[in-house]
């Protein structure tokens, strides 16, 4: 059974050029640690989390699952930070594609999530796989019809 870092590194080789050295392994395991029982890992990558292309200390590992997305991150000397996207609370997604690297802006209800620095030949997977997966759960959510004909 892949390991949630396994799919970090198969992104990693696949699309190379994205600047994620920093702690990936510590990262994923942050993520991994929070898997519920039945929850498997389909997708994930690392990247920088904010809009700077320039500031290359806050790699965050990104999973996408079979239920949500997870956000993690290992901080240097004790704990750690996760942030759980649902399907119900995932509003759209952004891709924008610089010079040199490429980046995914994931709106949600209580956010603006912003992953940088990835290598622009990933862009697509991470817009495909992240779209099908939210276009299929969003459906669980839809509104079954209005009230008295509203």
């Amino acid at each position: 059974m892949k390991t949630v870092y396994d799919y970090v590194e198969d992104f990693n080789k696949k699309y190379p050029g994205s600047v994620t050295w920093w702690r990936n392994k510590k990262h994923a395991a942050v993520i991994q640690q929070h898997l519920n029982p039945g929850e498997k890992v389909v997708f994930a990558f690392a990247a920088q989390k904010n809009d700077n292309p320039l500031d290359f200390f806050f790699t965050h590992v990104f999973a996408l699952t079979n239920k949500r997305i997870l956000i993690g991150r290992k901080r240097i000397f004790f704990g750690y930070f996760l942030t759980s996207v649902t399907p119900d609370l995932f509003n759209d997604l952004e891709v924008c594609r610089g010079l040199f690297w490429g980046a995914v802006r994931i709106d949600t209800v209580k956010e603006l999530i912003i992953f940088s620095d990835i290598s622009k030949k990933g862009l697509n997977a991470i817009e495909t796989n992240v779209s099908e997966f939210m276009i299929h759960e969003k459906k669980k959510y839809a509104f079954r019809g209005r009230n008295n004909g509203e």
